[in-house]
């Protein structure tokens, strides 16, 4: 409920509908949305605007861009430009820290494929058992049959 002065009915006050009310932005939730410009974003990372444009030279980072070319730096940008400043009080130079969060990324998706991979071979083995304890499809079920041939089958 919104409450405003005003001089009619007495109360002093009023509330406005819902449906007029205007409606607050909609969260960057995920953190992957460009909300913050260039000068907020240094001051939250710590660091002068010049070295935001510079590591974006660098292809360190990349901001969104509005429709009129500002950047626009989201929660995970913040978060990047703090790791940049963190290696690089550790005495790393640029080229160093492009090397470290390239590895870094390549880690976090070969975890990610490793997850993946694991819950894959955890649903095949189930499968693998039951297909054991039935008899398998052609029910003639040996030693041999592993997660390998059960692939073979269902492809």
């Amino acid at each position: 409920m919104v409450i405003t002065p005003t001089t009619d009915s007495g109360k002093g006050v009023r509330t406005i509908p819902a449906a007029n009310r205007p409606r607050p932005p909609v969260p960057a939730s995920d953190g992957s949305t460009g909300v913050y410009g260039i000068t907020v974003a240094a001051e939250l990372a710590g660091m002068s605007v010049q070295a935001l444009r510079l590591y974006e030279r660098k292809g360190l980072l990349e901001p969104a861009r509005t429709g009129g070319g500002s950047r626009r730096y989201s929660d995970a940008d913040i978060a990047r430009l703090r790791r940049i400043g963190d290696l690089i009080a550790e005495g790393i130079n640029l080229t160093g820290i492009a090397r470290v969060l390239g590895l870094e990324a390549d880690n976090a998706d070969l975890h990610a494929d490793n997850a993946g991979l694991r819950a894959r071979n955890a649903h095949l083995r189930t499968a693998n058992t039951a297909l054991r304890g039935t008899g398998g499809p052609t029910g003639d079920a040996t030693e041999a049959d592993d997660v390998d041939s059960l692939v073979l089958r269902e492809g």
